[in-house]
């Protein structure tokens, strides 16, 4: 900046001196002008006024440029003023702004002085950690191990785990359908609650009605008997009728049967069931009379044309009083055919009392 100043001032006291220059060149040329009027001229001054009139155009010519130069310098210079208002202006915004920057400068000094001494106790408190840290990688070495010996721990208490998972997923599967089979089993056991109370209850009445049956038993009387008619092979033909005498008796509980007269005598009164078996080896007619008392139950019989043995067998149920008899007749002749193979047989028993 300087630089241009003085630039400036030259160019300034150039074009001064080119004015004055331009002025006397012109003063001059009046006073010839005025003394070649005034005096007569020899041939020394024409030739000084020839050498003169030739040198005034060339000091025009560079008067005029270097006035030419100067409106040039000028306008340069107060371009340059304009730009030194604008560096001046920002001067001011520069110094402005060094102001606060010097003021920053001095907080950030303070600063730097508060941070500073942070810093000391930073680095203290650094140093403190550093050794609190050796402290601490020892443990963090040991911790380390100890960490490894745990992951090795947990990964084996994780493949533990999952193999618990599935088995409590297989357990609680099983509990589940445990659980609905205890309320299956309750409900079950609940219905079968019902039904053994109910069938406790029917037993008592059963066993009551059994005590009952059991004593009414005892009071009545037994009577059943099984009878075969002889070992002495033929029976008949006669030429009448003839009761039969079952002697060979095997059963006669209650001593109704008489093996003497071949009565069945009712000892109460009562349903009985009786059953007979007639057999024959003749040729000719078998069967039997089945007599209640003096009354004719039933009679059957059968023709036979070929010897050999034929058999005939027929039960009745009959209502008896108290000492009806029943007896069985063979028929005149007809015949029949025992042995100990037993092929006539008469037995009965007593249903029930009335």
């Amino acid at each position: 900046m300087r630089v241009v100043v003085g630039l400036l001032l030259l160019l300034l006291a150039l074009c001064g001196s080119g004015a004055q220059g331009e002025g006397g060149g012109l003063g001059q040329v009046g006073e010839i002008s005025e003394f070649q009027e005034t005096a007569p001229r020899d041939a020394a001054e024409e030739s000084a006024e020839s050498t003169t009139k030739q040198t005034t155009p060339d000091i025009w010519a560079e008067v005029r440029a270097l006035r030419d130069m100067v409106v040039e310098l000028k306008v340069f210079v107060q371009l340059l003023q304009r730009e030194n208002s604008d560096q001046e202006m920002r001067l001011t915004a520069t110094e402005s702004k060094t102001t606060d920057l010097e003021k920053e400068n001095a907080d950030l000094q303070t600063r730097l002085s508060s941070s500073e001494s942070e810093l000391l106790l930073s680095k203290c408190r650094i140093d403190q950690l550093e050794r609190e840290n050796a402290v601490q990688a020892t443990d963090l070495t040991s911790l380390g191990t100890r960490l490894t010996a745990t992951e090795s721990k947990s990964s084996d208490l994780e493949k533990e785990n999952a193999d618990l998972q599935t088995r409590l997923s297989s357990s609680e599967s099983e509990l589940l359908l445990s659980k609905s089979r205890i309320d299956q089993l309750e409900r079950e056991n609940a219905d079968l609650q019902t039904r053994l109370s109910s069938s406790e209850s029917e037993l008592l009445l059963s066993k009551s009605r059994i005590d009952q049956l059991e004593r009414e038993n005892a009071e009545r009387p037994k009577v059943a008997f099984y009878t075969a008619l002889t070992d002495a092979g033929h029976v008949g033909p006669y030429s009448t009728d003839i009761t039969l005498k079952y002697s060979k008796v095997f059963t006669n509980i209650g001593n109704a049967y008489n093996p003497a007269t071949g009565f069945f005598t009712a000892p109460v009164k009562g349903v009985y069931y009786l059953q007979f078996s007639v057999c024959s080896n003749r040729t000719g007619y078998m069967g039997v009379y089945v007599y209640k008392n003096n009354q004719l139950i039933m009679f059957n019989d059968e023709g036979k044309e070929e010897v050999g043995l034929e058999y005939l067998t027929k039960s009745v149920v009959l209502e008896l009083k108290a000492g009806d008899e029943i007896y069985l007749v063979l028929p005149s002749d007809y015949s029949l055919y025992d042995s100990p193979h037993n092929h006539n047989t008469f037995s009965g028993s007593l249903l029930f009392t009335l």
